[in-house]
């Protein structure tokens, strides 16, 4: 128990760090929150510092979900208690201690919780952004849609035998649903025809 909770407060921290805020003010001088969207996360990050950073970040934040969760099952951590970190990664990113309980959307940090947890899910999600990116040029929908089709393809894909069915259900659900929610406005400006258009630098 006391080791799950050291777990707990790991996968919490790492899930805090804002990457794109501290690589922006370390490398740029820049608050990557007063341009752009004003998120923190990769998007506004390839946005407002240029490809290499927005990519550097894109893949710290993966890191932030993959590596806890990682160290965790080295430790023995398995089943709904190692799903369950996953969603304290996630949490940490969008309720980060550094940025007053603020934060990003949770997709890049999500993506590499579930790529540790369900592999087989993210390579088709993957895949599935990169299409839906391509033709509509919104990188948030194809944030929104994969957000969707997660739980749906977490029912019926194999599991990886270190993780259960039910709790990665509960989590993708609820993940799922965070991510649509905190995408509102960018479905607004969707529908505006307002949204910013991804251009590849």
């Amino acid at each position: 128990m006391v080791n799950f909770i050291i777990f707990i407060i790991i996968a919490y921290l790492c899930g805090s760090i804002p990457t794109g805020i501290w690589l922006g003010k370390t490398c740029k001088g820049i608050d990557i929150r007063e341009h752009g969207s004003k998120n923190s996360g990769a998007t506004n990050a390839y946005r407002v510092l240029g490809a290499k950073y927005g990519i550097m970040v894109l893949i710290l934040d993966a890191l932030k979900g993959y590596i806890p969760l990682a160290i965790a099952h080295k430790f023995g951590i398995n089943g709904g208690e190692l799903v369950f970190l996953g969603l304290i990664a996630i949490l940490g990113h969008t309720f980060s201690l550094f940025l007053n309980f603020k934060g990003g959307k949770g997709v890049a940090t999500s993506l590499g919780v579930f790529l540790y947890l369900i592999p087989n899910v993210v390579g088709i999600l993957v895949i599935t952004f990169i299409i839906v990116v391509y033709i509509s040029k919104y990188i948030s929908l194809g944030s929104v849609i994969c957000s969707i089709l997660l739980p749906i393809l977490t029912a019926f894909l194999p599991m990886k035998d270190n993780v259960s069915r039910t709790p990665m259900l509960i989590i993708t659900t609820i993940v799922g649903i965070f991510v649509v929610y905190k995408h509102k406005s960018n479905i607004g400006r969707i529908v505006k025809g307002t949204e910013n258009k991804f251009k590849l630098k």
